[in-house]
């Protein structure tokens, strides 16, 4: 892969990179550093990318493990997360259900992001989080199921 390559596709993904970013970091700031070093990271070890069709894969899973990092680093200061309104790049129409999505743990939150708000296939969301398959399908499962149990609870109030 060339630089001009490189330079072009991770500018077609960087609204995922960031919507990614953000619901795992919730801070503005934080998310544009993590996508700044993983764009540098990908540069360094892009020839190490064996398949360019997989190349957004990828770089999200670069990404994935440079927000990891972010919040090792943020455990080891002693620093609580930003708690913050974040907000998604690709808002969920309704404030309600954008709400209850970020309340979502990580695990729960982050395969429905990949998925619904930012389409990537099941097994892309495997590679990318280093699960299995049918772990992705779990997750994207309860992850439902929890969005569904806290939208019919604020309704009923």
């Amino acid at each position: 892969m060339d630089d001009r390559q490189f330079t072009q596709l991770a500018l077609d993904c960087q609204r995922k990179l960031y919507c990614v970013a953000l619901s795992m970091l919730r801070c503005d700031a934080d998310a544009a550093d993590a996508i700044q070093e993983a764009v540098f990271k990908g540069w360094i070890y892009r020839s190490t990318l064996r398949d360019g069709e997989r190349f957004e894969a990828w770089l999200t899973r670069i990404l994935v493990n440079e927000c990891h990092n972010i919040q090792r680093r943020w455990k080891r200061r002693g620093e609580p997360l930003d708690e913050g309104r974040a907000v998604l790049a690709e808002e969920p129409p309704d404030p309600e259900l954008r709400d209850a999505l970020m309340a979502l743990p990580e695990r729960l939150r982050l395969p429905l992001v990949l998925h619904y708000l930012e389409g990537y296939s099941l097994r892309e969301i495997s590679d990318i989080l280093k699960i299995p398959q049918t772990t992705v399908k779990s997750r994207l499962h309860q992850g439902r199921g929890a969005l569904r149990r806290a939208l019919s609870t604020e309704v009923e109030i």
